[in-house]
C-alpha cells in the first residue's frame, strides 16, 4: 500500500511540466541536479544547529547581554501551599475572584495573600530577559548570516536582474552548490525553530509562527522537488533581509536601549513593507505566476505553488496588521515596547504585575520605616516632656 502511495505522489504530471519526465533530470555530463533524498539531510542539520546554538547562546549572547546591562533575575521563592499549586497546574494560572475568595477560604488566607502568591507563580514560569535576548540574538545572528550569503550567492546570477531568466530552460536546470547550501541551511533553520517550541519563549503569536514555519518547510521543500530553485532563492532573500532588522530590535528592546530599538523597528518596518508588500507580490509573484505563461501551459505544481506564494502572501498582511499597531503606539503613543511585550511574548501583564508587587513591597518597607521614625520622635517628645515637668 505505501508503495502504491508512493508511485501515485511522485506521478510526473503533479510535479513536472507535459512531456518531461524524471530521467530528464538525472546527472549527466557533471551536470547535477536536485533529487528529493537531498532534504533528507535538513533534519539532521536541524540538530546540528541546535547544538550550535546551544553554545552560541552561552558563550556569545549571554555575555552580550551582561555588556548591555542584562543581568539573570533572581527571583524570590514563594511559600508552597498544595491547594494553591494544584489548583495553578490543573486549573486556572489567572483565577476569578469568586475562585480567590474561595481558595482564601481553604487555605486560611486573606484574599490579597492568594492573589499575590498566584502573581508571584506566575511570575516564576515567565522566561527572563536575559533568555529572550539570547533567543533574538541567535535569530539575528543567522538571519544576518543568510542575508549575507544570500547576496553572496546571487549577486552575479542572471535570473536576479531579468526575471525572464527563472523560467530559461525550465526544469533542465542544473543545481549550483551555493544554491544546494543556501536551500539545505534556511530549511534545517526553520526545522530547527519548529523542534525548539517547547523550550523557547511562549508567544501570544504561537499559532502563526508555526503555521509561518511549516509553510515556509513547504514551500521551499515543494520547490525543491519541482526543481522552482531560481525563484525559490529570490522568496527567500525578500524574507532575509527584512527579519534582520527585527531581531536587533528585539535585542536592544531588551537591553532597555529605547530610542535604539524604535529606530531599528522604524527600519524594519520600512524594509517590510518594501520588500513584503511590494517587491513579493509585485517580482515575485509575478514572476511565478504571469512570466512561466509565455513557456509553459499551467499544469498541477505550477498552480500549487503559486497557492502556496498567495498563503505566504496572507500571512504577510496579517504581520503587517500587528506592525501597524505597533506603530500606532510608537508615534501616538509613544509605548511601542509595552506592544511588543503584550503581542509578540505574551507576558506583558505578569511583567507589569511583577512590578506592581515589588512597588508594593517598596511602600510597605516605607511605611514600616516611617511608623518606626514616627514611633521613635513619639517617644522623644514624650521624653522631653517628661523632663520638662
Amino acid at each position: 500500500m505505501f508503495q502504491t502511495f508512493k508511485e501515485w505522489f511522485w506521478l510526473e504530471r503533479f510535479w513536472l511540466p507535459p512531456t518531461i519526465k524524471w530521467s530528464d533530470l538525472e546527472d549527466h555530463d557533471g551536470l547535477v541536479f536536485v533529487k528529493p533524498s537531498h532534504l533528507y539531510m535538513t533534519i539532521p542539520y536541524a540538530f546540528v544547529l541546535l547544538v550550535i546554538r546551544h553554545f552560541f547562546e552561552k558563550f556569545i549572547a549571554m555575555p552580550l547581554a551582561k555588556v548591555f546591562g542584562i543581568k539573570e533575575e533572581v527571583r524570590k521563592k514563594i511559600i508552597p501551599n498544595t491547594i494553591l499549586e494544584n489548583f495553578f497546574k490543573c486549573s486556572t494560572r489567572q483565577p476569578s475572584q469568586a475562585d480567590i475568595y474561595g481558595l482564601a477560604k481553604k487555605c486560611n488566607l486573606t484574599e490579597r495573600q492568594v492573589e499575590r502568591w498566584f502573581r508571584s507563580r506566575r511570575n516564576q514560569e515567565r522566561p527572563c530577559r536575559m533568555k529572550r535576548f539570547q533567543e533574538a540574538c541567535w535569530r539575528f545572528t543567522f538571519y544576518l548570516i543568510m542575508t549575507v550569503a544570500g547576496i553572496v550567492f546571487l549577486y552575479d546570477k542572471p535570473w536576479v536582474y531579468d526575471l525572464w531568466e527563472v523560467w530559461n530552460g525550465y526544469p533542465r536546470q542544473p543545481l549550483l552548490p551555493s544554491q544546494y547550501w543556501y536551500y539545505i541551511l534556511e530549511m534545517s533553520f526553520y526545522w530547527s525553530l519548529i523542534f525548539s517550541f517547547g523550550s523557547d519563549v511562549k508567544r501570544k503569536d504561537f499559532l502563526a509562527h508555526v503555521i509561518h514555519h511549516l509553510a515556509a518547510i513547504s514551500l521551499m521543500s515543494f520547490s525543491w522537488c519541482a526543481n522552482y530553485i531560481r525563484s525559490g532563492t529570490l522568496v527567500m532573500i525578500v524574507h532575509d533581509v527584512a527579519d534582520i532588522w527585527l531581531e536587533s530590535a528585539k535585542m536592544f528592546s531588551y537591553a532597555g536601549w529605547k530610542q535604539t530599538c524604535n529606530a531599528l523597528f522604524f527600519i524594519f518596518s520600512a524594509i517590510f513593507f518594501i520588500s513584503r508588500l511590494i517587491v513579493f507580490p509585485f517580482w515575485i509573484l509575478y514572476c511565478t505566476l504571469i512570466l512561466p505563461l509565455h513557456y509553459l501551459e499551467p499544469f498541477f505544481s505550477y498552480i500549487f505553488l503559486n497557492l502556496q506564494l498567495m498563503v505566504l502572501q496572507a500571512l504577510h498582511l496579517y504581520w503587517c496588521y500587528f506592525i501597524l499597531k505597533m506603530l500606532k503606539r510608537c508615534i501616538f503613543m509613544k509605548d511601542t515596547h509595552d506592544v511588543r511585550s503584550d503581542d509578540e511574548d505574551g507576558y506583558g501583564e505578569d511583567e507589569g504585575e511583577e512590578e506592581e508587587e515589588e512597588e508594593e513591597e517598596a511602600t510597605k518597607g516605607k511605611e514600616r520605616d516611617c511608623l518606626k521614625n514616627g514611633l521613635g520622635a513619639n517617644r522623644h517628645l514624650i521624653l522631653n516632656g517628661q523632663h520638662g515637668r
